[in-house]
């Protein structure tokens, strides 16, 4: 039982509990309230009873239903002769009220309740009408409201309804802009209704305490909260759409437009078509606009905005009309409207968005400025863009980086291109302070694309003086920045192991389960599928909360650093601005900048055809004539007149994400190279820089269903009598892991599968199940190498500004130096011998390119051999 709330079945005896129950447990308010009408009550307990299913009704969407039964509340209030009981009802029919979009009606009723009430009635009365009152946006005259209500409230000792003040009074300071306050005032309020029983508004503080949290830039901390707050709303049967509002910010403000379109598009489902909170829809459809707009779905934006702004136009909520305003024009920019109307609404949006002193206005003048700098208008571009501008200081990182794109743009309109690349250093460091409060990979890749303008602006700058140095400089700046910390270690965490351990349960029942008869669901597996994708939730949300470990590397490249490592080896860097590929290469000390065209998307698709054609299809006379014609080609559109300058040279490269899953060494002037792909030079530099264990531990992996049965790993220890062998049912999950965890070197023959759709779930298949990307991430340590020889692992998903996300990109920052694997699915029979012929070579003292060439060199002459090998890289350092 609830402390301070007693049990259901003493309510019918004492109505006058209703009402606590009613925001505390609403489900066994209703039954109580409904059986208590069930007997002969008096008008005074009947008043009770219907506003307390007024209530339950309100804040369970049916608005036509609440405002039906407290005005019945109302009538049986004043037939009671009880004229307080009559004010109380009033007020929470004003509310219901607004709620349904009546606005006016609503605070005129609010108005006559706060007239005709009294000491601590006054201030319950007080409170209702400011939480209207801010949902107007008219913050200080709610504040004013609750300045009132609180010394009644504290005289009278009623902590339930000074903890709803002070939860309210904190939202109103969240909108004033000052999060320190309002965090206090959730805190004091969540602890007055866990001392109250007040499940239900425990659950809101909880929810607010997320708020405050995002308000400051706390994005793990906001999901913590909001994830505790959805399982307490879950258990009291609550739809709170505040929560989908809310959670949408916090994926915004990580770079998850698409999730964050999910979770409002969810929401939208949710909600009745006919009533439901007029208010909470209005702000549910501003929302989905927001998400849409960041998800480059610009007419959907602007079609949800607009219905929006039409709810709000009718509700009265003149700075939530405003906000919806600065959406619809931020839509059709996006759209690629540059017209002179757009500029003076974007401009009115502004000055609207000014006089709330909302942190919209911030957008709405950084876009006004864009618009007149697209016009040619220095000086009115200046006037909002200074706007901006000064927000640099003392905001949270995200903000404080969109105040030095303002400054970045207006130094670039001025030719001033010192402040520019000024500017945009300090944006960049901004947005590494935000990302080094995250502890999980995905949302550090993710966020990135915060810093893709600033960025670029920097690169623009260096390719307007032709300086290959400098445009090297600028996308290292920016570029796999997610390695340059670990993910916070999860290792410890038992929940997250149990609920891997689960998914790999559930899923290898799906593999095995029986094949349904045509055109009919297999006994269960819809029931499998939901549990796997709950798990996958599950596990996703557990690993965005993580805090940010705060270790971390610099994040400049230092030439004198770089050209000590490189020695003799070649760095090729590519990098695409505005379209165009630019391939930079460093050799000596030597830095040179080529202008290649545009990204050859469809020469690599093919490529990467040809390479699976080969691997799993039936052979063809010529096929090694077509795989170096397809070289040739990639070589012309990839690295233009940059392959001159290769030689002989051990070589780099570092290609920008979309372009990392390419068969590199199919290129005449890489095919006789030792031939490294690295995410970036900085993260090529780190790698090449670690030094191997002490102990030369090995282990060797051999998965389930191999066509070889695992050949190449019984074969190899014999070369490594002392390593750890697992298969044939010991490949388990923990057992893998606990082989790898500071391997010296880590051998794994197993099928693996990317998953595009959500690259931190692709696998590698062993005993028990799927090992994921995240089961990786558990590791105190990453192997110093890893050779992956059955599954196309070495894919990434490009995200974010120029990130990936894989199990690349999770390993190389636990500690991983190197690592070979395959970006296509492979024939496993054909890569055994170019395995074993690669640890040969390893075993004279090679590194992993080395190793790797060696082992092509000895498939010269079959087709088959050679497009296998070509089908793997040597990745990291």
């Amino acid at each position: 039982m609830t402390v301070g709330v007693p049990d259901t079945e003493d309510l019918p005896f004492n109505p006058a509990q209703l009402l606590s129950l009613a925001l505390s447990r609403p489900r066994d308010a209703l039954l109580a309230a409904r059986s208590l009408l069930a007997g002969e009550p008096s008008s005074y307990d009947a008043s009770l009873a219907h506003q307390t299913i007024g209530i339950v009704l309100r804040d369970h969407g049916d608005l036509p239903g609440a405002i039906a039964e407290l005005r019945r509340g109302v009538r049986l209030a004043r037939a009671s002769g009880r004229p307080e009981r009559e004010v109380d009802v009033q007020a929470t029919l004003g509310v219901a009220l607004a709620w349904a979009g009546r606005s006016q009606q609503g605070l005129a009723v609010l108005n006559r309740a706060v007239e005709a009430s009294r000491g601590d009635l006054a201030g319950r009365v007080l409170m209702r009408r400011a939480s209207v009152l801010a949902a107007l946006g008219r913050f200080r005259e709610a504040h004013q409201d609750l300045g009132r209500a609180l010394p009644y409230l504290r005289r009278a000792g009623d902590t339930v309804w000074e903890a709803r003040s002070l939860t309210l009074r904190a939202e109103v300071f969240l909108g004033l802009g000052l999060p320190g306050r309002a965090g206090a005032d959730f805190a004091r309020a969540e602890e007055l209704f866990a001392t109250n029983g007040q499940e239900l508004e425990y659950a809101y503080a909880r929810h607010n305490r997320g708020l405050a949290a995002l308000s400051r830039g706390d994005l793990p901390g906001a999901l913590t909260y909001f994830g505790e707050a959805e399982k307490n709303y879950n258990a009291l049967g609550a739809n709170v759409p505040e929560l989908a509002i809310d959670r949408c910010s916090a994926l915004l403000a990580a770079g998850l437009a698409a999730d964050a379109a999910r979770e409002t598009d969810a929401a939208l489902g949710r909600t009745p078509r006919e009533g439901g909170i007029a208010y909470k829809t209005a702000e549910l459809l501003f929302a989905a606009a927001t998400a849409a707009l960041a998800d480059s779905n610009t007419a959907d934006a602007q079609e949800r905005a607009r219905h929006a702004r039409r709810l709000f136009r009718a509700q009265g909520r003149a700075v939530w009309e405003a906000r919806a305003n600065g959406v619809i024009a931020e839509a059709r920019y996006a759209a690629g409207e540059r017209s002179v109307s757009l500029f003076r609404f974007a401009e009115r949006a502004a000055s609207h968005l000014d006089t709330f002193g909302t942190d919209e206005a911030l957008r709405a003048h950084l876009l006004a400025g864009r618009l007149a700098l697209s016009r040619g208008r220095v000086i009115e571009a200046d006037r909002h863009l200074d706007r901006v501008a000064r927000s640099r200081r003392r905001r949270p990182p995200l903000t404080r980086s969109v105040a030095w794109l303002a400054r970045a743009l207006q130094a670039e309109a001025h030719g001033n291109s010192r402040g520019t690349l000024a500017a945009c250093a300090r944006g960049l460091g901004a947005l590494q302070e935000h990302q080094f409060t995250l502890g999980a990979t995905e949302l550090r890749a993710y966020g990135t694309a915060h810093g893709a303008e600033l960025a670029m602006l920097a690169q623009h700058e260096a390719l307007r003086r032709g300086d290959g140095r400098r445009l090297l400089f600028w996308s290292e700046r920016w570029r796999a920045t997610t390695l340059t910390a670990r993910s916070t270690p999860l290792r410890h965490d038992r929940e997250l192991a149990a609920e891997l351990s689960a998914l790999r349960h559930v899923t290898r029942l799906l593999a095995v389960s029986e094949m349904p008869a045509p055109g009919r669901s297999a006994p269960g597996r819809s029931a499998l599928e939901r549990e796997r994708r709950r798990l996958e939730a599950a596990v996703q949300a557990r690993t965005r909360r993580a805090s940010g470990s705060g270790v971390r590397e610099a994040g400049e490249l230092d030439f004198g650093a770089l050209y000590a490592e490189l020695g003799d080896r070649t760095l090729i860097e590519l990098v695409e601005v505005d379209g165009a590929l630019h391939v930079i290469t460093v050799a000596g000390r030597r830095v040179r900048l080529y202008t290649v065209g545009r990204v050859p998307v469809d020469e690599v698709r093919l490529s990467r055809f040809t390479l699976r054609r080969l691997a799993h299809g039936r052979l063809h006379p010529g096929d090694d004539v077509v795989l170096a014609h397809q070289g040739a080609n990639l070589e012309a559109s990839l690295l233009g007149p940059a392959a001159a300058e290769i030689g002989d040279r051990p070589v780099v490269v570092v290609p920008p994400s979309r372009l990392q899953a390419v068969p590199w060494t199919l290129m005449p002037s890489l095919r006789h190279q030792a031939v490294t792909v690295a995410p970036s030079a900085l993260a090529w530099l780190r790698g090449h820089r670690k030094r191997p264990p002490a102990h030369r531990r090995v282990a060797l992996v051999a998965g389930p269903r191999l066509a070889t049965g695992g050949a190449e790993v019984e074969r190899l220890l014999a070369r490594y009598p002392d390593a750890v062998l697992l298969g044939r049912g010991s490949a388990t999950a923990e057992r893998v892991l606990a082989a790898l965890d500071g391997a010296w070197l880590a051998h794994i023959a197993a099928h693996g599968t990317f998953r595009a759709d959500n690259p931190l779930f692709s696998f590698i298949q062993l005993d028990d199940g799927p090992l994921t990307v995240h089961d990786f991430e558990r590791l105190g340590r990453a192997p110093y190498r890893l050779v992956l020889s059955s599954c196309d692992s070495g894919t990434a998903a490009p995200v974010g500004a120029d990130e990936l996300l894989g199990l690349v990109g999770s390993l190389m920052p636990l500690g991983a130096a190197g690592i070979v694997a395959s970006i296509v699915p492979v024939n496993d029979p054909a890569a055994v011998p170019l395995m074993l012929a690669l640890h040969d070579a390893l075993e004279k003292g090679a590194a992993l390119p080395e190793a790797l060439l060696a082992a092509r060199r000895a498939t010269l002459g079959d087709a088959l051999a050679e497009a296998t090998a070509h089908s793997f890289l040597a990745l990291g350092a």
